[in-house]
């Protein structure tokens, strides 16, 4: 590929990638005003956002094997016409129900995250790869920050339903540019699908993810969380043996063993806990008005500018990291990335009176995230054979999404768990909730530092990769 090829493919796959990361950020703003207009409780509009979680975690590893196994390219664009399929019948859901069946479809979507990665290994010339991953990296963390902050504009100039009205057209436009210009992957590992083993997958992860996303509403003493929690262990010890002893893996055991990938999948895991929690919370902060004792009475679209800080701060280290990975290696990035998330929230516990203290917070916060995005898949890629990039780069998103679930979980529990007469929050439990959530990327940090440190041998800039026809 020459150059120009590249920057067309990095931008097709960029604008893909950063509308799932988008989409699971800009619906939670306006999760009251789908309540109020779809006449729905609480309670079920929440399945707006957690319908979506479990469908994204299911899929995001199977269609990365699903790519490695039958071609990324054409994964992907399947991927992206499902994905606009789902956004369309969100847009026109009569009902509750009908949106949160469109959100399930939405979740496929995030196998684009692993095809992105691994087209990129693929087709990009060597000495390319790292920087690429890292740039995309930063595209898809600012796109998480951006839908906080478009969500409020959005819904107060326009509908709800244009959160995903304007996405289905940019989603379609996608899949057309990457059938037409991208390349087809040269590498194919061998084998097929084990949907045993996948059905499997998918029971853990939703046995695991469910009751975590509910246990709030539902209590984490009740029966149906620990009954889910104890029948995810069964199943995940299950999946463990028929994977081990399964020809042809979903999820390759023996790459997930390796101490690069594991580490950094631990990381990913306490990391995302830290990461979701502030998404989801700090908005939620800011909108309290002061009569509860803290907050800033803010609008939901005050609330997103509060966060924009820590988008530009997610966009501007993301790119910067693509610079100092070949300088420093992806895993003093990673430390370095899980050190700032430490910070930035260490200094939200302490200082959240004021909107500025807040909003500085999330700026440190911001870069962190901008880094621990690019590191992630960066040592994951450098550590597992091409063939495995889709999915073990998918598990590693996986793992960070469920950190994230679990991080948001237990933030709920501690905000919620005692409430003023008034029905707000009391201010500790924000507190403690950013406490903990502060613990969480400390031990991120700790983890990360026992990431090995690996050099990739880079190729002069000229040299290019010979396209393989193995595969085809």
């Amino acid at each position: 590929m020459n150059q120009n090829s590249n920057r067309l493919t990095f931008g097709v796959l960029a604008t893909g990638a950063g509308v799932v990361l988008m989409m699971q950020s800009l619906v939670a703003p306006a999760l009251p005003t789908i309540q109020h207009s779809l006449h729905t409780s609480q309670s079920t509009a929440v399945w707006v956002m957690t319908a979506n979680l479990l469908s994204a975690s299911i899929f995001t590893p199977i269609l990365g094997r699903i790519g490695d196994l039958f071609g990324k390219k054409r994964t992907l664009v399947a991927v992206l016409l499902v994905l606009t399929a789902g956004l369309l019948l969100a847009a026109v859901a009569p009902d509750i129900h009908t949106l949160i069946v469109a959100r399930v479809v939405q979740g496929i979507g995030g196998g684009i995250l692993p095809l992105s990665f691994g087209i990129i290994r693929d087709v990009f010339p060597e000495d390319r790869v790292s920087s690429s991953i890292s740039n995309l990296s930063a595209v898809i963390a600012a796109s998480g920050g951006l839908g906080i902050v478009l969500a409020g504009p959005i819904v107060g100039a326009l509908q709800y339903q244009w959160l995903f009205w304007l996405p289905a057209g940019v989603v379609a436009l996608t899949a057309l540019l990457t059938h037409r210009y991208i390349p087809e992957s040269p590498n194919r590992a061998s084998g097929r699908v084990d949907w045993a083993s996948a059905l499997l997958l998918a029971g853990w992860l939703v046995a695991l993810l469910l009751p975590v996303s509910q246990a709030s509403s539902w209590g984490w003493g009740s029966a149906r969380v620990l009954g889910l929690l104890a029948l995810a262990v069964v199943l995940l010890a299950l999946w463990a043996l028929v994977e081990s002893r399964s020809a042809s893996p979903v999820i390759d055991l023996r790459v997930m063993r390796l101490p690069a990938v594991w580490r950094t999948n631990t990381a990913a895991l306490l990391f995302g806990a830290g990461m979701y929690g502030l998404w989801s919370f700090l908005p939620a902060f800011a909108t309290t008005p002061s009569t509860a004792g803290y907050g800033f009475g803010a609008s939901v679209t005050g609330a997103g500018l509060l966060m924009l800080p820590m988008l530009v701060a997610m966009f501007f280290s993301g790119l910067v990291s693509a610079r100092l990975e070949p300088l420093l290696g992806a895993k003093v990035l990673l430390v370095i990335a899980a050190g700032l998330g430490t910070l930035g929230l260490a200094v939200l516990t302490a200082w959240h009176d004021q909107s500025w203290q807040a909003s500085a917070a999330a700026g440190i916060f911001g870069l962190g995230t901008g880094l621990a995005w690019a590191a992630m898949p960066t040592l994951v890629v450098q550590s597992v054979p091409p063939a495995q990039t889709g999915a073990a780069t998918g598990m590693n998103a996986n793992i960070r999404t469920i950190g994230g679930a679990i991080g948001a979980a237990v933030m709920s529990s501690l905000v919620t768990g005692r409430l003023q007469p008034s029905g707000l929050p009391y201010g500790s439990g924000y507190t403690h909730g950013f406490a903990l959530l502060t613990g969480a990327c400390l031990a991120a940090t700790l983890v990360a530092l026992l990431v090995p440190a690996r050099r990739v041998a880079r190729q002069p800039t000229a040299a290019k990769r010979v396209p393989q026809s193995a595969g085809r």
